[in-house]
């Protein structure tokens, strides 16, 4: 029912900067915490960074000091800039939201994540 829709992703240079998107839809009372994930080939689904309601962040170690999370929630969309690019943040990034909605509450919902890939 609810859905996900992320876009912003693609191929840069190291040092490099993309912004990525992610927009709710669906029907949708209000959103708590919104994150982002990342995988990259043979290793684990990692956090990168979290915001709450309020705008509140929490970063990974790895991305902190080059990644930015917001969120606007007049129009259900988490943000994620990425500056400093590496070839190690190569990886398919994942949106996540808990999501309130009328009848089921709250429940996590899922993006079906945007491939961002650093040139070397």
């Amino acid at each position: 029912q609810v859905q996900l829709l992320e876009s912003g992703g693609g191929l840069v240079q190291p040092g490099g900067s993309l912004r990525l998107s992610c927009a709710a839809s669906g029907n949708i009372f209000s959103i708590n915490v919104m994150g982002w994930y990342r995988q990259a080939p043979g290793k684990q689904r990692e956090l990168v960074a979290t915001i709450t309601y309020g705008g509140s962040p929490k970063y990974a170690d790895s991305v902190k000091g080059r990644f930015a999370i917001s969120r606007d929630n007049a129009k259900n969309t988490v943000y994620l800039q990425m500056n400093s690019l590496k070839p190690e943040d190569a990886a398919v990034y994942y949106c996540n939201a808990d999501v309130y909605t009328y009848g089921l509450g709250y429940a996590d919902y899922w993006g079906q994540g945007t491939q961002v890939t650093v040139s070397s």
